[in-house]
């Protein structure tokens, strides 16, 4: 969107990554300025570091592969919408593969020593130290560009990379963050078809239309440190039983209470309920147990927001 006011741009080398401010209602492009490279891509709460993206949050919203108009989420407990991809010219974006390390390597492919191969655990790492941030800090990441899905037997797979000069991703902020985008480290992969390359990288000020698709949502259970019964966070490592804690768990009577409800079937449902009593998937079902599976899945399927998981 070219009326989109330039902030800063600058470009990742290969294998480099830095943290830089977005901030609510501005936009970061990342651009391919080669033939096919990932992005790896952290993003903290510029004023609370420990709200982060959440790449498992993202996968149960919008499935194993986000694209245009899906939502990167931030950590439980605050599950907020902290980016929206605009606009994606490519289309394979990833949230299963974990960061490279440099363990990997030398687990995987033998290469010990110091330096170690690049890795964008370590590249991560670097980048947020300007930001006073540790290895510890670093999370599982949003991967840009990179094509991947899951074999038949469940193992995952990386593709070839589809992406070429120019192509981009759009990040609409929906609040002030510091975002790290790196230029993965890996060298030994498909998904920069085994030739690594840089990105460059755009802030700006979003538009109208950008302004326009800020998250207005606002729910009881995403919650604020100001909702925490432990608001501190701890100076030291080691973990200490706090011997006053007294567990609360404000949903068990709800969880324990049992309703019955006594349901009526037409012909057609007697029938399908007949068959089902015969299908293997539910040969230790009772009737009821049947009726209140088929009744929550029809449910979940018709008015469940975002992606509902199902097996086939």
């Amino acid at each position: 969107m070219s009326d989109r006011k330039l902030v800063e741009e600058f470009v990742l080398e290969p294998a480099t990554g830095r943290g830089v401010p977005v901030l609510q209602g501005q936009v970061i492009r990342i651009e391919q300025i080669g033939k096919g490279h990932p992005l790896d891509f952290n993003a903290y709460n510029l004023h609370d570091y420990k709200e982060t993206f959440h790449a498992g949050r993202t996968r149960m919203m919008h499935g194993l592969n986000p694209t245009k108009d899906h939502h990167l989420w931030s950590s439980p407990p605050r599950d907020r919408r902290m980016f929206t991809i605009v606009e994606d010219t490519v289309g394979t974006n990833d949230v299963m593969f974990p960061r490279c390390t440099a363990f990997r390597y030398e687990y995987q492919f033998g290469f010990s020593g110091y330096p170690p191969h690049s890795n964008c655990a370590d590249i991560f790492a670097e980048a947020v130290r300007e930001w006073e941030l540790t290895p510890d800090d670093v999370h599982d990441a949003f991967n840009g560009f990179t094509n991947s899905g899951v074999n038949p037997d469940g193992t995952l797979f990386f593709g070839r990379a589809y992406a070429r000069k120019g192509d981009y991703l759009d990040l609409l902020a929906h609040f002030d963050t510091l975002a790290v985008p790196v230029s993965c480290g890996g060298d030994l992969s498909t998904t920069n078809n085994y030739e690594m390359k840089g990105l460059k990288i755009h802030i700006f000020e979003g538009n109208e239309e950008d302004q326009a698709k800020l998250s207005t949502d606002l729910f009881d259970h995403q919650r604020t440190i100001d909702q925490f019964k432990m608001k501190t966070i701890k100076a030291d490592r080691p973990l200490k039983r706090d011997p006053s804690y007294v567990p609360e768990w404000p949903w068990q009577t709800a969880v324990q209470e049992r309703i019955e409800v006594e349901v009526e079937l037409d012909d057609r449902q007697a029938r399908l309920l007949e068959e089902l009593k015969r299908d293997p998937e539910f040969v230790d079902f009772t009737e009821e147990e049947i009726v209140r599976y088929c009744f929550f899945r029809w449910w979940t399927e018709k008015f469940m927001r975002g992606v509902y998981h199902l097996q086939d």
